[in-house]
């Protein structure tokens, strides 16, 4: 997946999270999802050489899941 080389305002954020299999993967991104507006989570990726799932997901900590301001 493609590098993240700058974050448009403070608020904002990338989660990428690793683990061993994919269902794991995805629990813990949609869970992060459930708590900010979100992107939701990528679907689950490898990247060749390195161990584990990925799952990506970018995220708006200022705004409750629904898109309404903190």
């Amino acid at each position: 997946m493609k590098a993240i080389s700058h974050l448009p305002e403070p608020g904002f954020v990338v989660l990428e999270v690793t683990a061993a299999d994919e269902q794991t993967a995805a629990a813990a991104a949609q869970a992060a999802s459930d708590l900010w507006w979100s992107s939701g989570p990528s679907a689950p990726y490898r990247t060749p050489g390195e161990e584990g799932v990925r799952v990506r997901l970018y995220a708006d900590t200022r705004r409750a899941p629904d898109g309404q301001q903190r």
